[in-house]
């Protein structure tokens, strides 16, 4: 007797039945994206302070910096900065080196989920290779304050591993505070920024 397929969607909250193996950006709600990435920790949760910091926070992190390391830049690629780590909403944060030890398929699935978001709010299903770029660097600045401030590194360690902000934004980057809140401030907080940068970039 052939055995019944494997269950490969998931409920939200919104109601909505996302396949996660050919996700339709039709499933897609910003709200079931907040409501998870503000209660997923970052770092598995190995930070200071009495609450995790969120993906959602760091979403929301990454978005500013990139702000700051590019004045003007446009709503619709800040946007794209905002949704970098959204996939997490529905796969968790897995830490840097476990994704490379899981290996090409789990990130191709990543992506693929990543797509899906994109098309739902009016961005490509690949970012430009320079809105990327400049996503990236953010990225990895946001983590260098993350280690820093709230994981244990000391900033040695932290700048081997992630590399120092530099640049002229790099001042009032090192001068930012992390504090992290409570998942219910974290989503409201993702939503109201989303909820701008949308409006702005017509998405």
């Amino acid at each position: 007797m052939a055995q019944p397929a494997a269950r490969a969607w998931q409920r939200m909250l919104s109601g909505r039945r996302l396949d996660l193996l050919n996700p339709s950006p039709l499933d897609i709600e910003v709200e079931d994206i907040a409501h998870g990435l503000a209660r997923v920790a970052r770092w598995n949760g190995q930070t200071d302070g009495a609450w995790a910091f969120s993906v959602a926070e760091h979403c929301l992190l990454v978005e500013r910096l990139a702000g700051m390391m590019l004045p003007g830049w446009p709503a619709r690629w800040r946007l794209g900065a905002l949704l970098h780590d959204a996939p997490e909403y529905v796969v968790g944060d897995l830490i840097s080196p476990f994704k490379a030890a899981v290996g090409i398929d789990y990130k191709a699935f990543e992506l693929r989920l990543l797509s899906a978001i994109h098309i739902r709010f009016g961005l490509p299903g690949e970012l430009p290779a320079s809105a990327a770029s400049l996503i990236k660097r953010a990225d990895i600045a946001a983590a260098y304050l993350e280690a820093t401030q709230l994981a244990g590194f000391s900033r040695d360690e932290a700048r081997e591993i992630f590399g120092r902000p530099r640049g002229r934004a790099a001042p009032a980057i090192l001068a930012l505070s992390l504090s992290p809140r409570p998942p219910d401030a974290a989503k409201a907080a993702y939503l109201e920024r989303f909820r701008a940068l949308a409006a702005e970039a017509g998405a």
